[in-house]
Formats: structure tokens, C-alpha cells, sequence
């Protein structure tokens, strides 16, 4: 009942929403600035004369193609065919975006007012979005996974972007039947922390904001790198743990991983460091037990806000010497006024400040007057 629904909703809005064209209004082709891209691995930004071409090659794990987007200016004709890519018309004025990753983005762009719609809304914590959320100006969607096509299509915006961490977008695939077009955003697969921060340009690219996402990046490439260059000339490598139990399962960042990434660049002793995951180690906790108990210090700690919360959440966490230290340290406790997490919205566009937090952790004497704006202590 629900697919017969959806279609009788699709073919309704399909018929009743093509409009006569304007004559005589004058057309303004957006000018597509060129981009490069420097650090992104599964991202590719290809310039040409008319048009702009955007690949996506590890839109999720395990993807068997890259996904290919169009990009040409509003009221041009789509300068070839092709039975596998998506045009979209540029610049865009109404979007959707289904990550909190994406907010920040749109905000150092200048974008948040084209926003219209979000999914799960409670979790975004950026005061400027709340603000427009609270005026009615983004509407509530329902779940990323599964969108209320009703107001998605009574929104009607230009461009939804979206992601995926299965590979399952039959809800998307839906959605663009109705001609509104979708991207997938495959940031969280890189597995540096500038590759992520550098999807800016991929939102940009739908706006004609490339130059401010170019000055936005360098910015913060330029301070991830000076950060790094504090930690040469210091020989205090202390060891570090990471990650928690969930259930029966402790999950470690993997060597290649994104936050592996983070404790070798400050200049840590990261003990799972030279295993070979992109993402997690599951583990059961004697492992962890006998690799870590020694660590100095035990970095992203789970959701605990305490030392004595984290001890009841498993009664053997007190058996690490960086629990009895309190050495300590969670990126979960700074929240939204919502409840949302404020490090995996703001993180991943700001790695110089994760960065910074945890050189401020392992190597304090390195950045005296420097607050972690992430990370505390779990007293």
C-alpha cells in the first residue's frame, strides 16, 4: 500500500507541476568556477568548457562503480547523454542535506539559508541552523534512511544530498524519479582527516561557491600542518588506547583509520597503529586488556561524561592505568542544545581542531594557551 502511495503521490506531482515557460526572461549562465582536488581520494572534480563533471568513487563500502554527477548551467541543455549519470542544473537554491557533517559546510560557504529540509533535526547543534530550524525554515524529514516523501516532494527542492553506509538507496533512487536529483556524499569513507574536510568543494560546486571553499579548505589545511610541525622536535611519545566496549565487542580504530590518523600526527604511540583496517578492530576486552592496560592515556572513551559512569558501564575499565590516572579523555560530552554531538558534526569539517586537542593532550608544554574545543578530561 505504502509503493502504491508513493506512485499515486509521484504521478500527481509530476503532472501537476510543470509550468508554462516565461517568455522573454533573460537567462544568466552561472559561470563554473575550475577546482582542483588536493587530499579527497574518493573524490574527482573534472572541468570542462560547458560543464562540470563529478565523480564519486567510494560513495560506501564495497561499491562496485563510481557515481557520476553533471553539472551545467541552469537553463542550458545537458551537453551529452548518457544512460548512467545525473545532471543537475546549477546554481542550485533549494537542497537537502541528510548528514549533520554537511551543516558546517553549508555554513563556512554562507549557505544555511538554502536549506530546507533535514532528517532527525534534534541532532544538529549549530545555533545558526537551530535558529531556522525553530522559524519553520527546515522542515523535519523523518530518518536519512527513510525520508517522508510527502514533504521532501511538497519542498520541492533542487538537490537532495545524501549518503550511505550500505549501499541500500532504494528511497533515493524514489525520490530522483520525481526529478529532483540526488548526490551521495562519500566523505566519511576517506580516511584522512583533510580528505573529508576537502568534500567542502563538493557542496560548493552546486552554488558557484568554489572560491570561498578553496579559501575555507587551505585555511584549515594550513593549520592542520602547522599543528603537526609543533610535534617534531618533541621526544615524548606517550602511548594511547581508543575506543570502548559495546556489548561483548571493544571497537579500536584501525591503523589506516581516520583517527588513527589524527594520533600519529600529534606525535603519539597509537598501540594499534600498525594494523591494517580503514575502520574498526572488534575485539573482546582481554585482548584490549593485555595490549593497553599500560597506556598513558585512553583518547575517545565513548559516551561516558564521568570516570564513574564509565566504570558502570563496565566494571573492568578501571583495571587501565589511564582510567586510574585519570587520563581519560571523551569527545562526547560537549552536546546541542538538542542532545546533538558537537565533534561529529563540526569534527570532520575542522580536523585542525582535533588535532590540536589531542596535541594539547599528549603534549600540553606544545600549545599552553589553547582550550581543547572537542575533547575533555572525564573527572
Amino acid at each position: 500500500m505504502r509503493i502504491i502511495f508513493f506512485f499515486t503521490i509521484l504521478t500527481t506531482f509530476m503532472f501537476s507541476c510543470k509550468k508554462a515557460p516565461k517568455e522573454n526572461t533573460p537567462l544568466t549562465v552561472m559561470y563554473m568556477a575550475p577546482q582542483h582536488i588536493e587530499c579527497a581520494s574518493g573524490l574527482i572534480i573534472e572541468n570542462h568548457e560547458s560543464y562540470k563533471e563529478i565523480k564519486v568513487t567510494t560513495p560506501w563500502p564495497g561499491a562496485k562503480r563510481e557515481l557520476t554527477y553533471i553539472l551545467h548551467p541552469k537553463g542550458t541543455e545537458k551537453p551529452f547523454k548518457s544512460s548512467t549519470a545525473v545532471f543537475i542544473q546549477v546554481p542550485i537554491e533549494r537542497v537537502v542535506v541528510t548528514s549533520t557533517t554537511d551543516i558546517p559546510m553549508l555554513e563556512y560557504l554562507q549557505l544555511e539559508e538554502k536549506l530546507v529540509g533535514f532528517p532527525n533535526t534534534d541532532y544538529i547543534s549549530s545555533e545558526k541552523t537551530r535558529a531556522l530550524i525553530d522559524t519553520g525554515a527546515i522542515k523535519e524529514l523523518g530518518k536519512e534512511y527513510n525520508l517522508n516523501t510527502e514533504i521532501v516532494l511538497e519542498l520541492s527542492p533542487d538537490l537532495i544530498i545524501g549518503f550511505s553506509a550500505t549501499g541500500d538507496i532504494k528511497a533515493y533512487d524514489l525520490i530522483q524519479k520525481t526529478g529532483i536529483p540526488v548526490v551521495m556524499n562519500g566523505a566519511w569513507m576517506e580516511e584522512h582527516p583533510l580528505g573529508r574536510a576537502e568534500w567542502i568543494k563538493l557542496i560548493a560546486a552546486f552554488f558557484g561557491k568554489e572560491d570561498k571553499a578553496e579559501e575555507v579548505f587551505q585555511k584549515v589545511k594550513k593549520d592542520y600542518n602547522e599543528a603537526i610541525k609543533l610535534t617534531y622536535n618533541t621526544t615524548n611519545t606517550p602511548s594511547v588506547l581508543s575506543g570502548n566496549m559495546f556489548k561483548d565487542v571493544w571497537h579500536i580504530p584501525g591503523g589506516n583509520s581516520y583517527i588513527s590518523t589524527f594520533f600519529k600526527d600529534a606525535n603519539t604511540n597509537y598501540l594499534w597503529g600498525d594494523t591494517k583496517e580503514t575502520g574498526s578492530l572488534a575485539l573482546n576486552f582481554e585482548s584490549v586488556l593485555e595490549k593497553g592496560q599500560n597506556a598513558a592515556l585512553w583518547i575517545g572513551a565513548g559516551g561516558a561524561t564521568s570516570l564513574d559512569e564509565l566504570a558502570q558501564e563496565n566494571h573492568r575499565y578501571p583495571l587501565f592505568d589511564a582510567f586510574k590516572n585519570k587520563a581519560v579523555y571523551s569527545s562526547s560530552i560537549k552536546k546541542g542544545p538538542k542532545g546533538g554531538l558537537i565533534y561529529f558534526e563540526l569534527g570532520p569539517m575542522r580536523p585542525d581542531l582535533i588535532l590540536k586537542d589531542i596535541i594539547k593532550i599528549a603534549h600540553p608544554e606544545l600549545l599552553k594557551d589553547y582550550e581543547p574545543y572537542f575533547f575533555e578530561k572525564l573527572n
